[in-house]
């Protein structure tokens, strides 16, 4: 009865989970599928903790409380801004938690192991689960956890490094260690020789060589992998944390674990794919910790930027028919998404045709930009992706940049030795005029000059986005 009711819950779990995922895949949608994932995993959890090898109850009501306090103390208080980094925290632990239970799963393994055959008998949950595994079962067992093992320790110090990269903890440039991709490669061989140790021996020290390698791997590659390419990162460590989350369900006989940790796992690896080719960045060579980046002397900027105050701004604004606003990280951090969205509704009674364009890696996470303007209840039906609104540029009389860099640099364009050289970006420079709302002079997160900033149609708005927008509103009649 236990184990039909759990695999039944299972069942559902996992439908809700997909149907969340799927969801999540239009606008309209997302906050519904958020209900999904939220009723799938409740589901999820009230199944595993009445299914077989229930126990320590109080423990567990604990644990869930303690969990429950924390994210939601975490949900309240963490802003839009702080995102990308939360995520990569999340991540963290998820690899962090694949390789306690893979370890976890070795010592029970040892222990069942030796016990005679009448002990055996009297186990339940996992250690029931090892009991009678034939020595084949057990080899395939330990591949499963050892895997489990290395993808999460890699997990967890890479999503460590990035988080400290999103939070501005850590140098933001690529940085390797001398010897590169020498040492990664050792490290790798060194994990392929404790596997093939561990498969004939069983033994703690091969796991142990391993865990220290893969956790060298993990801070290795994404040391290596410069501040432009961190969308792309926090995707791929999603992606891993899944497939550590698999492995682990193998080892444990879990089905839902492993349905659960091959959507997300699958869904990561898509979504990186899918953002690489955005950039037109290689996705080898972005898990690799920036393998084969562009080499040479980066073009030398030429020009003066040129500021301009809320007046000059506001008659542009006043006088235009067609504008394109495209919003970035800057946006999120002065929290201007709801100023954004009166000046949009202001324009827009004039008669005006006002447009988001949204790049694919803007504001340093996955769909970033959409859930603020979402959240400012700005239409969807305005908010249009790169490939949609690229071509409109030409014939748009004012671009307004608010907090973005890398996306509209035309060096990806003109400069072959530049970091983000062939990433396809906005094409706002060719609008008739462009405003570009920023605090200062600085290069932006992923430090790379913008030669934008100095052309002849582009004036500098600069200030507080939020304060410098607040200005220019009374303005617009």
């Amino acid at each position: 009865m236990e184990y039909g009711f759990t695999t039944a819950a299972y069942v559902v779990a996992a439908i809700l989970f997909i149907l969340s995922l799927g969801g999540l895949s239009g606008q309209e949608s997302a906050k519904r599928a958020v209900w999904y994932g939220m009723a799938g995993m409740a589901l999820a959890v009230c199944a595993t903790l009445v299914g077989p090898g229930a126990g320590l109850w109080l423990l567990s009501l604990v644990l869930i409380g303690s969990g429950g306090i924390i994210g939601y103390q975490l949900a309240t208080k963490v802003q839009m801004t702080q995102m990308p980094e939360l995520v990569a925290a999340m991540h963290s632990l998820v690899g962090l938690a694949a390789v306690l239970v893979g370890f976890i799963a070795h010592f029970e393994l040892g222990r069942v192991a030796q016990m005679d055959a009448i002990a055996r008998a009297s186990l339940d949950g996992f250690a029931a689960l090892l009991a009678y595994k034939t020595p084949v079962e057990i080899n395939i067992l330990r591949v499963e956890l050892f895997l489990g093992i290395f993808i999460g320790a890699i997990t967890f110090t890479g999503s460590v490094i990035a988080y400290g990269k999103l939070a501005g903890k850590v140098n933001t440039a690529a940085a390797k260690l001398p010897g590169g991709h020498m040492l990664n490669a050792a490290a790798a061989a060194i994990s392929v020789l404790c596997l093939i140790w561990y498969f004939s021996t069983g033994g703690f020290v091969p796991l142990f060589i391993m865990t220290l390698a893969a956790l060298f791997i993990g801070y290795h590659l994404i040391m290596g992998i410069g501040g432009a390419d961190m969308p792309v990162v926090v995707s791929m460590l999603n992606s891993y944390s899944g497939w550590a989350a698999a492995a682990i369900g193998f080892s444990l006989g879990n089905d839902l674990l492993i349905v659960v940790g091959a959507l997300v796992g699958s869904s990561g690896a898509i979504l990186s794919y899918i953002m690489c080719k955005a950039m037109n960045r290689s996705f080898v060579s972005v898990i690799l910790g920036g393998f084969g980046g562009p080499a040479g002397e980066q073009m030398a900027v030429e020009g003066e930027q040129i500021a301009i105050d809320s007046d000059g701004v506001a008659a542009a604004l006043n006088e235009a028919d067609s504008i394109i606003i495209i919003p970035g990280y800057g946006m999120a951090v002065a929290q201007a998404q709801a100023t954004v969205a009166e000046l949009t509704r202001k324009l827009r009674a004039k008669g005006k045709n006002v447009r988001f364009a949204i790049h694919p890696v803007a504001g340093r996470l996955p769909g970033h930009m959409n859930v603020l303007l979402a959240e400012a209840k700005v239409p969807y039906d305005i908010v249009m992706e790169m490939d949609e609104i690229n071509e409109d540029f030409p014939t748009t009389d004012v671009a307004i940049v608010i907090g973005s860099n890398d996306i509209v640099n035309p060096a990806a364009q003109d400069d072959p030795n530049s970091p983000i050289a062939g990433m396809p970006v906005l094409e706002c420079w060719k609008a008739k005029q462009v405003f570009v709302s920023k605090r200062g002079q600085g290069t932006g997160y992923s430090g790379i000059e913008n030669p934008l900033f100095y052309k002849e149609n582009t004036r500098m708005f600069y200030g507080d986005a939020k304060k410098s927008l607040d200005e220019l509103l009374p303005k617009i009649e």
